[in-house]
């Protein structure tokens, strides 16, 4: 039994379609859901936390389905949403333990100090939630999230906003919890998160899942090399052999090629013979970045992305 399992869950918000057609399997591991805002990550999120039903399609956490068993579901999971949800006139133990009497914890009072301990926040536990930093008021979300014990854990961005150290502490927590077996359902838009720290992640855009894998096996599933272009003036693709274009953010153009060093010169050239002039040029291996760019196509032209494309170019590669 996976620990969550969706097949063919699909959203509509009146005639808008959120999610569609949505089918996984996760089951201990950290499991991110990426994609640009409006993309459906949040609605999938509440539909996988009971908080908001499916148009169609099915879903189920720990074996429970999620629209007949949700009371079942519940007991199963903890959710931190994306805005912080502490009361910052209480303490960081008075608000851990309100949950824990929410959830019906035994043992309390220990239960309140255990969590709080993983969380590193017993030396700051009765003090007043709004003197804590932003990494602090979010460790104690976990620590909320974790005094009754669930099996699975939903976390919608959990480190926006944080300074880096703060993210890093945060993620050190999550990894912890994985290794405990716990299953981790997230989503972010930090790409450099997501590479290091998700066992696999899936790229979502208008509610389509373009592709699941791990993030080594997206990387090396790309051509070999990627040159970035920092530009101005109206571009457009130079269709050199070899290079195929990813997409473009602002004023910046990035593309595979099969042998950067020798496509380098030959891109540099088609594009100032074009009349567009290049500012900065650099090559580089692929990264995540690239994967999702490459997956829900340009800021300016969001979803212009052939998925089906897309899936073929990956296992041509493999």
């Amino acid at each position: 039994m996976n620990a969550i399992e969706t097949d063919h869950l699909t959203k509509f918000y009146g005639q808008t379609r959120a999610v569609h057609d949505l089918s996984l399997e996760i089951n201990n591991e950290i499991f991110g859901l990426l994609g640009p805002n409006g993309s459906g990550k949040t609605t999938t999120v509440l539909m996988l936390t009971t908080l908001l039903a499916p148009t169609s399609g099915t879903g189920s956490v720990c074996g429970y389905d999620i629209l007949k068993e949700g009371d079942k579901v519940r007991k199963k999971i903890s959710y931190v949403p994306q805005e912080m949800a502490v009361d910052i006139k209480l303490t960081g133990r008075e608000n851990v333990d309100f949950f824990a009497k929410l959830y019906g914890v035994r043992d309390r009072k220990n239960r309140v100090k255990e969590v709080l301990e993983v969380m590193e926040l017993s030396d700051r536990a009765d003090d007043r939630v709004g003197t804590y930093s932003g990494g602090m008021r979010r460790r104690l979300e976990l620590a909320q999230a974790l005094v009754h014990e669930p099996e699975v854990l939903f976390l919608d961005e959990p480190t926006i906003g944080l300074d880096v150290a703060a993210r890093k502490k945060i993620w050190d927590h999550i990894i912890a919890l994985k290794k405990n077996g716990m299953t981790i359902f997230v989503t972010t838009h930090y790409m450099d998160e997501a590479d290091h720290s998700c066992d696999r992640v899936g790229i979502i855009s208008k509610g389509t899942l373009a592709v699941v894998d791990s993030p080594a096996n997206l990387k090396s599933n790309l051509m070999k090399d990627v040159i970035t272009a920092r530009i101005e003036g109206e571009f457009h693709d130079p269709n050199l052999e070899g290079v195929t274009f990813i997409g473009k953010v602002d004023d910046e153009i990035s593309f595979m090629a099969e042998n950067g060093s020798e496509a380098l010169p030959l891109l540099a050239h088609s594009l100032s013979v074009s009349g567009v002039k290049v500012h900065a040029l650099s090559l580089h291996e692929p990264t995540l970045d690239d994967v999702f760019l490459q997956a829900v196509g340009t800021v300016e032209e969001p979803g212009a992305f052939d998925f089906n494309r897309f899936r073929l170019m990956l296992r041509r590669r493999k």
